[in-house]
């Protein structure tokens, strides 16, 4: 980047609130592939992507596709695409992306010699062009999030952002590109005004075995909310402060709710070791529901009148060995639609309950002790 305030200054301490943006909650892939694709053929100047899962298919060649366009016509095109997310996009698709005049990184190749830092990886999912739009939210470029799939997409979401933030979130786009090769070299985006009647928002970061801004802000949330805390979260292997947490808020009368997995999920043993947890959570009156109609991708914090949309599941793996990014909000229209969407979201789940709960077949249990086990050895990898 050029001259301007040093990128790395909100690791650990976190980043500024912008207020005047506007941000739109996008729902499925048949919405958000569509507006991110305007978004890339709009571009006159710069397209920069961040991106853990890309794999070849039918989501993926449309992005490349858009990708090489942009391109051809001048505008400069950077990937930052995770190694091992990105272990499924083939050499083929690679080398049309060079071809066209793309930029692309991989961020912590695999190797060997590099024992257990083979596991930070980049979880992050943000697509950014001519620092004016962004997107952000828990989607790959992958043929799960697509429409019409024999059992349907994933359910996702991801927020598209105009305003202010827009310079902090390239600024933390240079940050990672700067760990997989020379600087970006972008200028500033110009100084964006706020917009009236516009909502508050700031960028939350969890860098790898490091102090996680990003978490220590949802527990902050959770213990100040005085009426609702709501997690959607595809794997939610909460850490002992966060289950704590979300108990306290329950026993004091805020309505603490979970949506996580049912059984339709790309990971059950992980849901098994979570499922572990419920039982005492229930008891103190924290309400639990399993998504039914698909699989649950998507990550999403509500509490009272603040949200969180991104990458992270809020699981101690992630904030350990992981780069995750959310878009923090504070304003009440958007706490509405982000509402209005978890409710729609319940009403097609199952709501377990203590009593059910404590009658579960020996064999559930068999599998959550199992998966505890398992959870239990991998939390002491360092």
């Amino acid at each position: 980047m050029t001259a301007g305030r040093d990128p790395d200054q909100f690791t650990t301490t976190g980043w500024p609130w912008r207020p005047g943006n506007e941000f739109r909650l996008l729902a499925d892939g048949g919405e958000f592939f569509a507006r991110m694709l305007q978004a890339i053929d709009a571009a006159s100047r710069y397209v920069l992507l961040e991106m853990y899962l890309v794999r070849s298919g039918a989501v993926a060649t449309r992005f490349i596709e858009a990708f090489a366009r942009c391109a051809r016509r001048g505008v400069r095109v950077c990937l930052v695409l995770d190694a091992f997310g990105a272990l499924g996009f083939t050499r083929a698709d690679r080398r049309r992306l060079l071809d066209a005049g793309v930029e692309l990184r991989l961020f912590n190749p695999l190797r060997l010699r590099n024992r257990l830092a083979n596991l930070l990886r980049d979880h992050r999912k943000l697509l950014l062009t001519d620092g004016s739009v962004a997107f952000v939210g828990g989607a790959g470029l992958t043929d799960d999030f697509a429409p019409g799939g024999p059992r349907g997409a994933w359910r996702e979401l991801m927020v598209e952002i105009e305003g202010p933030v827009i310079s902090d979130w390239q600024r933390a786009f240079a940050r990672t590109w700067r760990r997989c090769g020379p600087e970006l070299a972008l200028p500033e985006p110009p100084p964006s005004e706020p917009r009236a009647g516009g909502a508050a928002g700031r960028l939350a970061l969890s860098e790898a075995r490091q102090r996680s801004v990003l978490a220590n802000g949802v527990l902050r949330r959770i213990d100040c909310a005085a009426t609702r805390a709501w997690i959607m979260s595809a794997y939610f292997v909460p850490s002992r402060r966060f289950r704590k947490a979300l108990r306290r808020a329950a026993r004091r009368g805020v309505d603490v709710r979970l949506l996580v997995p049912g059984a339709r999920t790309d990971h059950p043993w992980v849901r098994q070791a979570a499922r572990r947890f419920y039982g005492r959570m229930l008891r103190n009156g924290v309400k639990i529901f399993e998504y039914q109609p698909r699989m649950l991708h998507a990550k999403m914090i509500l509490c009272d009148d603040w949200v969180s949309v991104g990458s992270s599941n809020l699981d101690r793996w992630s904030f350990r060995w992981n780069l995750e990014a959310n878009q923090e909000i504070a304003d009440a229209r958007f706490a509405d639609a982000a509402a209005a969407l978890f409710e729609r979201d319940f009403a097609v789940s199952r709501a377990l309950s203590r009593r059910h709960w404590r009658q579960r077949a020996w064999l559930d249990r068999l599998r959550e002790g199992i998966a505890g086990v398992l959870d239990r050895q991998l939390d002491r990898w360092r």
